[in-house]
């Protein structure tokens, strides 16, 4: 499929030259016209073909997309994170590709943002203006999570090892390499910034990654270290700091990543919508068919949950970010297992027609998105090692007291509140003080009106949350399960992102969401319901009764040609 020219792309801005979402869906057009180089039929036949979405990511950079994550004073467009989100979101829906096209050097840009000299990063800002890419070594074929294990090692001004699924690290114009410098323990790395002639020395060599399953194409590099002579100046921040530095930049970037599960659970959810309100079996519609219905509402609510618990993440880190060594990993894992299940239960209702290649609208689209899911799920930590990144926290965090201004938490939620400059400096290994979501949950919940059934759900979250910390403790006792603190962390999860959906929706509770009236609950109890339910390791649609009205939510949007989040956006015209 021919790619039209990058120059003939121009993009509609706001006044201040920000790129909005609606810009971009313009910009973009509709992405089930088979013809559109920058729709789904084109994401798929790169997918067959194993190609890197070249001209759509250079469409993208020629309108300003990838200066969105770039701070003001880089020469980036940078504003917010919520903002951010529902940007790459709606870029994310048509090809998550774009995002390791674009948006890779984010972690590198962060950690640079975080210890860098000046000089550092000027030079680093100049490539990511123009459009470049640089790349974050960090990761080890044969030590994965268990970082403190890495090999590739610094010694007399000589660097040897391989790092490997570096993210654009074959067109990288720079390399942010995180290498051993010590014998033992966090302290034991330190961090490099290589350009100019490290890039182009033989002894730095780039090779393909082993292909992936799902976003196929993508540029993941192994880079092998053959005795590399390295320049003292090359050396970010302090000897000793880069792993603590590489940690804390983590937190924003599982931000990023929940825009990439979410695009892609949106586009699965409106196919399989689509495909249920035209299907017919007998004299009714698919949609109407009360198991199908049923999975489609337990999907609706799914990707319901998984958007308010983004958005609050989105929105929290600018007025949070102590919090985020536990409030991050636990919003990247709730949002990316909710996507993983709403594919599937969409793959449920398409049945045959979610694993044909061709012959039918849409086919192969379906297919891209569950393999893409997948990589998502696993792009920059694997669930085990999320969990684990802030299980051993739990037991102090939920005997702690509120520290927090309570008033703190319901302006950084609302909507229309302006938001605190982001602070990547305060972000910290360790949650200090309680969980602002869990130690207000009660007065927010108490906001909550509506049926029995919201109600009920309501004051057994409120139930759940606070047996908490005797769960931590049993976790802690002599000859507890060896999985009871990672099981914890999981239902913390589940539980800490449900707390985020009763205070976003008491944040806004005067303004409309998600389409719906001020003040309604419905969405509110679908939610609920469903995290509830995945807390407690049962299947959600045990509270179908809760969990029924978020499809009527979600298609609503979709006839509507509005993006499922609770601020809607407007989508491109189309022709399905």
């Amino acid at each position: 499929m021919s790619e039209p020219a990058p120059e003939a792309v121009r993009s509609e801005s706001t006044p201040d030259g920000a790129l909005t979402p609606e810009a971009l869906e313009e910009l973009l057009g509709d992405p089930d016209d088979p013809t559109n180089p920058y729709g789904f039929a084109a994401a798929v036949d790169r997918d067959e073909r194993d190609a890197f979405p070249t001209a759509l990511c250079r469409a993208l950079v020629d309108a300003g997309f990838h200066l969105n994550y770039l701070p003001k004073e880089w020469g980036g467009g940078f504003e917010s994170f919520d903002r951010s989100l529902t940007l790459v979101r709606a870029a994310a829906r048509r090809d998550v590709n774009v995002m390791p096209g674009t948006m890779f050097s984010i972690i590198a840009a962060t950690c640079l943002q975080l210890h860098g000299r000046e000089e550092q990063r000027e030079r680093v800002a100049a490539i990511l203006r123009r459009g470049g890419a640089v790349a974050f070594a960090l990761t080890e074929a044969d030590h994965g999570s268990e970082l403190l294990a890495n090999e590739v090692e610094l010694a007399d001004g000589v660097l040897r090892g391989e790092k490997w699924l570096v993210g654009n690290g074959l067109r990288a114009e720079a390399l942010y390499v995180v290498a051993r410098t010590g014998p033992r323990g966090s302290g034991a790395f330190s961090a490099l910034l290589l350009d100019g002639s490290q890039m182009s020395d033989g002894r730095l060599v780039r090779l393909p990654a082993p292909r992936t399953g799902g976003m196929r194409g993508i540029d993941l590099a192994r880079i092998r270290f053959d005795a590399l002579p390295v320049p003292e100046s090359a050396l970010v921040g302090k000897a000793g700091e880069g792993l603590e530095i590489a940690v804390k930049a983590q937190q924003a970037v599982r931000l990023m990543s929940m825009a990439g599960s979410l695009g892609i659970a949106d586009s699965a959810l409106r196919l399989t919508a689509e495909f249920a309100a035209d299907r017919r079996v007998g004299r009714a519609a698919l949609a109407e068919v009360p198991y199908a219905r049923r999975e489609l509402a337990t999907a609706s609510a799914a990707l319901l949950a998984a958007d308010a618990v983004a958005l609050a993440a989105a929105r929290g880190v600018h007025g949070f970010p102590e919090a985020f060594s536990v409030w991050g990993p636990v919003a990247k894992h709730v949002v990316a297992e909710a996507s993983g299940d709403l594919v599937r239960r969409c793959g449920g209702v398409l049945a045959t027609r979610s694993v044909l290649r061709d012959g039918a609208p849409g086919a192969g689209v379906f297919q891209k998105l569950q393999r893409d899911t997948a990589v998502v799920r696993v792009i920059d930590a694997s669930p085990l090692a999320n969990l684990r990144s802030y299980a051993g926290q739990l037991p102090t965090l939920l005997r702690a007291r509120a520290t927090a201004d309570p008033d703190a938490l319901p302006g950084v939620l609302r909507l229309d509140a302006p938001l605190p400059p982001y602070r990547p400096g305060h972000l910290d290994l360790v949650t200090r003080g309680a969980d602002p979501l869990l130690s207000g949950l009660a007065e927010a919940a108490a906001k909550v009106p509506g049926p029995a059934e919201v109600a009920g759900l309501i004051g057994r979250l409120t139930d759940a949350v606070a047996a908490l910390p005797d769960e931590a403790d049993a976790a802690r006792r002599p000859g507890a399960d060896p999985n009871a603190l990672v099981d914890l962390a999981e239902r913390y999860a589940w539980l800490h992102s449900a707390a985020a959906c009763v205070h976003l929706w008491a944040a806004n509770r005067n303004r409309a969401m998600y389409g719906a009236e001020p003040g309604s609950a419905e969405w509110l109890g679908a939610s609920v319901g469903y995290l509830l339910a995945r807390a407690g390791g049962v299947d959600p649609r045990r509270h179908a009764a809760a969990l029924a009205p978020a499809f009527d939510v979600v298609a609503a949007l979709c006839d509507r040609h509005l993006l499922c989040t609770a601020q809607p956006v407007r989508l491109a015209e189309t022709t399905a």
